[in-house]
């Protein structure tokens, strides 16, 4: 670990705050979720006579299900479910998993395995969360780490944007699939076997349930969920609402509009004051 990770910064924290990437470091607005537009409308126009583009709010509908925060699984399951209003089983599709993957992976790379090469729609994301953002964490005695659904490369890629390098981190490769509660605990006992407590930064529904079950799962300690708004939610009034009120029905304490406004004394406070249920 770097001389800014949460171990070595703070010995004794306050709290654990545990960071999903997508849509909370990081806008996949156009980038993830184009790569799963493209892959969608391509194979649904190689396998029916008619393509297939999902929308934001397709996508974000099928997420809002809570079981695909995976995009080549999400990916999928559209082109699935497009082909069956087409008429065709699942068990009758030709679809190559495989082929899936690497379409993707071609667009949101751009091809390359090297990430010094990459020149997909991975080099165009904004950033979300300042670069001045962790330190301040840290300086108040808040440690921190990052659970992903991304591959570790990926994940790697972007953190470095905002000057971390080798944070604790568990990503796609590590551990089960987000709401399973595995990989979020990883993290946490990487940054320390104490039970402090836990609040757990996500954009879906996925991640408000992840904060569920590891209640369940883990109760000897305060675990948090706190939904961040992802940025193509956020140009819609109504539509914010209705994402809002999904994380919140799904478990989150509260939704802000941005990872940024979860601050030290906001932290401080949801530690003192837990949400109830």
């Amino acid at each position: 670990m770097t001389e800014d990770s949460p171990a070595n910064a703070t010995a004794s924290p306050i709290a654990i705050a545990v960071f999903d990437i997508d849509g909370v470091v990081r806008d996949v607005g156009g980038s993830y979720r184009r790569a799963l537009a493209d892959t969608v409308e391509q194979f649904t126009g190689q396998l029916s006579s008619v393509a297939y583009r999902p929308t934001a709010a397709d996508v974000d509908q099928l997420k809002g299900e809570g079981l695909w925060n995976n995009d080549w699984e999400a990916s999928r399951e559209l082109i699935y479910r497009h082909l069956e209003q087409q008429g065709m089983s699942r068990a009758q599709c030709p679809l190559d998993y495989d082929q899936l993957v690497n379409f993707f992976q071609s667009r949101y790379r751009g091809g390359s395995l090297d990430p010094a090469a990459w020149a997909g729609y991975i080099t165009q994301e904004p950033l979300l969360m300042a670069p001045t953002y962790l330190p301040t964490l840290t300086h108040h005695r808040i440690a921190w780490g990052f659970f992903s659904g991304a591959m570790r490369d990926e994940a790697f890629y972007v953190l470095r944007r905002i000057g971390v390098e080798q944070p604790p981190l568990v990503a796609m490769e590590d551990a089960p699939g987000k709401p399973d509660p595995t990989g979020l605990m990883q993290v946490v006992q990487a940054i320390s076997p104490e039970p402090y407590p836990v609040i757990y930064a996500g954009d879906t529904v996925a991640d408000m349930v992840t904060i569920t079950r590891a209640r369940a799962a883990y109760p000897d300690r305060q675990w948090i969920a706190m939904g961040i708004l992802p940025p193509h939610v956020q140009t819609d009034t109504a539509y914010c609402d209705r994402y809002a009120h999904a994380l919140t029905q799904a478990g989150a304490s509260t939704v802000l509009t941005s990872v940024n406004a979860l601050t030290a004394q906001r932290v401080q406070s949801l530690i003192e004051s837990p949400p109830q249920g």
